[in-house]
């Protein structure tokens, strides 16, 4: 019962939501809010701008009406929405441009269209996006289109506003014979953009060019009515149902565009430039909305060769949409689209999805230039990380090294079918990273566009791609091994921070048993600091700075722990798990397990499962896993 009444609640909601009055009570809305006689192209950069805008400490923006779906293509996005959204909102001669989104498959071209459209839809339900319209006009057409030109200016001055269409033929038809010609009287109805009622919102997609009729973009004779009306060009007698027509005051979607044939393309000549269109035997007909389409390169590479095509060229917006190159922002793809599906119950150990990432992003990379600069480092710089001995590489200055880069590589959509691959064939209730680089490798061979040569290349990177999830892996065990050695770490730590103390300040330090003074333990010292690459020459650096950092936290009255500094932490799990490293081999590779390696082995299984989120079969088949490679 209460989802009928969420459903009652609904329509009550939708019916607050509508409006209708007369012409003159439409301009009092204008001289209230001027924004509902907005262009297009204005409501849609408003749309996405007020969704939020988060700027980085380098200036880079985040626009967040994106990030909801599209994942590691920011800078593509901020290029296209101040390049373009922002200059066609400010009435600049981009607005006059098709948008042509050029990208590889499967990197996000429809997703952007289509979360553009659907937020027009919801946009246009706000009080910020409403949008008016002649009621019963086929198009949806702007009420103050109605103003006579002569008059125009004068309305414009005192709203505020600029008046840009023609009346399309049926309203004007209809303000002759129905209103008899008092446009005050006219009726105006807030509308609501959707592409399902197909208001505001048109996709058109290229079928066979025998049969595909320029009436789908602008319309058609009815050829029913014509013996009633008497005449072609009569607006009575003609459908408005084109794409064009419809997509009136929003956006229209070409799919495909440059498949399409060369007289579809001739009618957006004048749609992109002067804002109109030619339809049956009328006036060219006035039209506010978005064109945007998108290719792959080689489709444009074509269309630009072709010299029929020489008067389009000029007319479109080119924006690159490359593949994500980005790590953490592929695995929130696969995270999204697995999440889909009806496969969600199979637990992904931990690390899978990234392992996978990792193998598609090093696909997409281009080598960089700079001597000693490999695709490993290329991809942790570019996810973010900062690499010892790497601090004054330039992240930005290394993306322009290549301008195509992310054009090409293993797109989202084979991996995510790998994967689920993997999801299919598992008997057990979890797969791992092992399971899907299994499965990335047996698709090579099934995929039609690899070549011999590309199948190789791919075939190293899954083997990078493994060598990365092998490190991982050991630090995971290390961790929760060396967590159920907690005391042991801590005793390590007061140890070596004893040494460091006496070594900075020039001390003797006392056996604790036999009181008795020795110089500093520099192999303690170097034993620890070694784990994390620190040299000989930088050690006394390194630990005048723990020293200073141990200073601080006693000045605050504050104790120095275990966590308070990253670095020495990771150094002191390093160095504990080679001290356990031969109790580790055991615990896991021991067929028949002792009383003692069995409570070992369980409680780092439960704090596998518990903090680093495994079930307990993943955390074990971790386990047997890593102690086959510690047993190498």
């Amino acid at each position: 019962m209460d989802i009928l009444k969420r459903l009652a609640d609904h329509r009550e909601q939708e019916k607050k939501l509508l409006w209708e009055g007369t012409f003159t009570e439409y301009l009092e809305i204008v001289k209230q809010n001027p924004q509902v006689t907005q262009t297009a192209h204005s409501r849609v950069y408003d749309m996405i701008r007020r969704a939020g805008i988060e700027t980085d400490s380098n200036g880079n923006k985040k626009y967040l009406f994106f990030s909801r779906e599209i994942f590691g293509l920011d800078y593509a996005i901020e290029r296209l929405v101040e390049e373009y959204f922002h200059s066609a909102a400010r009435r600049l001669d981009v607005r006059k441009r098709i948008l042509l989104l050029m990208g590889p498959v499967s990197g996000g071209k429809s997703t952007l269209v289509a979360m553009i459209k659907k937020g027009l839809e919801e946009y246009s339900r706000t009080d910020e996006g409403a949008i008016y319209a002649i009621k019963g006009c086929p198009m949806h057409e702007e009420p103050l289109n109605l103003i006579p030109k002569e008059v125009r200016s004068e309305f414009e001055k005192e709203l505020g506003i600029r008046i840009e269409g023609n009346v399309c033929p049926s309203c004007r038809q209809r303000l002759r014979d129905e209103y008899n010609g008092r446009i005050e009287d006219m009726v105006v109805e807030r509308v609501f953009l959707s592409e399902d009622e197909r208001v505001g919102i048109g996709t058109f997609s290229p079928s066979d060019p025998k049969s595909q009729d320029i009436a789908d973009l602008t319309g058609s004779i009815d050829f029913a009515t014509i013996t009633e009306y008497g005449s072609e060009s009569d607006p009575r007698a003609y459908r408005f149902d084109g794409e064009l027509n419809k997509a009136n005051r929003g956006l229209m979607e070409f799919q495909e565009m440059l498949k399409c044939d060369e007289k579809f393309l001739w009618n957006l000549l004048s749609l992109t430039q002067e804002g109109n269109f030619k339809a049956g035997r009328f006036a060219l007909i006035s039209a506010d909305e978005l064109i945007i389409a998108h290719t792959n390169e080689t489709e444009y590479r074509n269309f630009i060769a072709n010299k029929r095509n020489e008067a389009l060229h000029s007319r479109i917006i080119v924006m690159p949409i490359p593949y994500n190159l980005q790590v953490s922002e592929e695995e929130k793809i696969y995270e999204k689209l697995i999440k889909q599906s009806d496969l969600s119950h199979i637990h992904i150990a931990p690390h899978s999805l990234r392992t996978a990432a990792v193998f598609s992003i090093l696909t997409r990379l281009k080598d960089s230039k700079r001597q000693g600069m490999d695709l490993i480092q290329k991809m942790r710089l570019y996810d973010g990380e900062d690499l010892e001995g790497i601090k004054d590489i330039d992240v930005e200055e290394l993306k322009s090294e290549f301008h195509d880069e992310g054009l090409n590589g293993i797109d989202p959509r084979y991996v995510i079918n790998r994967i689920s691959s993997a999801l299919i064939r598992t008997d057990a209730d979890y797969i791992n990273s092992l399971d899907i680089l299994r499965s990335l490798k047996d698709g090579l061979d099934q995929h039609p566009s690899i070549t011999p040569e590309q199948r190789e290349r791919y075939l190293n990177f899954i083997a990078l791609a493994r060598k990365e999830y092998d490190d991982i892996a050991k630090k995971e065990v290390q961790k929760a091994f060396v967590y159920s050695y907690e005391e042991s770490a801590k005793a390590l730590m007061d140890n070596y921070l004893d040494n460091v103390e006496a070594y900075c300040n020039w001390h003797k330090i006392k056996d604790p048993l036999t009181g008795e003074e020795m110089e500093p333990d520099e192999k303690l010292m170097r034993s620890i600091e070694e784990q994390i690459g620190i040299s000989e020459n930088a050690k006394k650096a390194f630990r005048e700075e723990i020293l200073i950092r141990l200073s601080a936290y006693a000045r605050k009255g504050k104790r120095f722990d275990y966590n308070s500094h990253e670095r020495l932490r990771e150094a002191i799990q390093k160095k504990l798990f080679i001290d356990l490293k031969d109790i580790v081999k055991i615990t896991t590779s021991a067929k028949t397990p002792d009383e003692g390696q069995l409570k070992r082995m369980n409680e780092v299984i439960a704090r596998l499962v518990e903090d680093y989120g495994y079930t307990p079969a993943s955390a074990n088949g971790l386990l047997r896993y890593v102690g086959s490679l510690l047993n190498r």
